[in-house]
C-alpha cells in the first residue's frame, strides 16, 4: 500500500494563498513518485478563470469591484469558478504506476474516486458521459453544465476540475459546492440574459440538509483512500516551504499582470 500526503486546510484562506500552496505542490514534483492530496476553502468569494481565459470575456470586472469579489488565475485550464462555500480539492502527483500519462484516463480516475465519496454519503452520482459541444466552445462558467467525466446528479454538475500536465506530472483541481450561489455566479459572467445558464447542484442540496466542511471532507477522504487503495499521512508545510509559498503568491497570484493576463 502505496503512502500520499494528506493536507487538509480547515480555515478559509485567501484565492491567492490557495493557488500558491498548489502551484508550489506542483512544482515540488521530482523524479521519485509522490502524491499530495489537499482540501481547502476560501475566505472571501474569489472567482478564479482557466489559464487561457481572456479575463474581460469571461468576468464582469465591473461587478467583482463593486462588490469585493477577489479574481485569480489558475495554472489550470477550464471554466470560470465562483468559491466561496464549498470544499475545493487538489491532487499533485508524479505517480504513472497509478496515474495514466495521459490527461483524460488520470482525469477519469480522480473523478472516480471522487465519485465513490459521494456514493458513500447517499448519493445516485455518476460521471457524465459526454460533453456538450455549445459547453466546450463557450464562454459560460464551469458549472453551467457537466462535460465529459466530470460528476453530476440529473444532469447537474456537483464537481467542477480542471487539469495541467508537464510530462510525469500533473495538477487536477476542482470546487464541489456546500452551497449553490447561483444568481451570484450569473451576475459575475458579461454574458447575455438568455445565454445564462446554470446547471449546478451543491451538497446540501443534493442531500436536503446542510453540510459541513469536515464531514464532506472526511467521506472524499475515505473514498479517495478506498478507491485508490492508498494510506492517507498527513502533512504540514516547514517554516521554509511556507515562504517559498508566499514568494509564489507574491510574484504570481497577487499580482495583477499573472492574474490579468490576456
Amino acid at each position: 500500500m502505496k503512502n500520499w500526503h494528506l493536507i487538509i486546510d480547515r480555515n478559509p484562506r485567501k484565492g491567492s494563498w490557495n493557488m500558491a500552496v498548489d502551484d508550489f505542490l506542483f512544482r515540488s514534483l521530482g523524479e521519485e513518485p509522490a502524491t499530495y492530496l489537499r482540501f481547502y476553502r476560501w475566505r472571501k468569494p474569489t472567482v478564479s478563470i482557466g489559464y487561457s481565459q481572456k479575463i474581460d470575456k469571461v468576468v464582469d470586472l465591473d461587478f467583482c469591484i463593486r462588490n469585493g469579489i477577489d479574481i485569480v488565475r489558475r495554472i489550470t485550464g477550464g471554466k470560470l469558478v465562483l468559491h466561496q462555500r464549498e470544499v475545493t480539492y487538489s491532487v499533485c502527483s508524479s505517480d504513472t504506476d497509478i496515474f495514466s500519462r495521459k490527461l483524460m484516463n488520470s482525469y477519469r480516475l480522480i473523478s472516480e474516486a471522487l465519485n465513490r465519496g459521494l456514493q458513500s454519503m447517499g448519493l445516485e452520482s455518476r460521471l457524465a458521459k459526454d460533453t456538450p459541444p455549445d459547453y466546450a466552445r463557450g464562454i459560460s462558467p464551469c458549472f453551467s453544465g457537466p462535460a465529459r467525466d466530470e460528476i453530476e446528479m440529473k444532469g447537474k454538475k456537483i464537481i467542477g476540475s480542471a487539469q495541467k500536465r508537464t510530462g510525469n506530472k500533473f495538477i487536477q483541481h476542482g470546487s464541489i459546492p456546500l452551497e449553490k450561489r447561483e444568481e451570484l455566479l450569473k451576475s459575475l459572467s458579461p454574458l447575455g440574459h438568455k445565454e445564462k445558464v446554470i446547471k449546478m447542484i451543491s451538497l446540501s442540496d443534493a442531500l436536503d440538509k446542510k453540510v459541513d466542511f469536515k464531514w464532506a471532507v472526511d467521506h472524499f477522504v475515505a473514498g479517495m483512500s478506498d478507491f485508490f487503495h492508498v494510506r492517507l499521512v498527513p502533512r504540514s508545510f516547514s517554516a521554509s516551504e511556507l515562504d517559498a509559498i508566499q514568494k509564489i503568491q507574491k510574484e504570481r497570484y497577487d499580482n495583477p499582470e499573472w492574474n490579468q493576463a490576456s
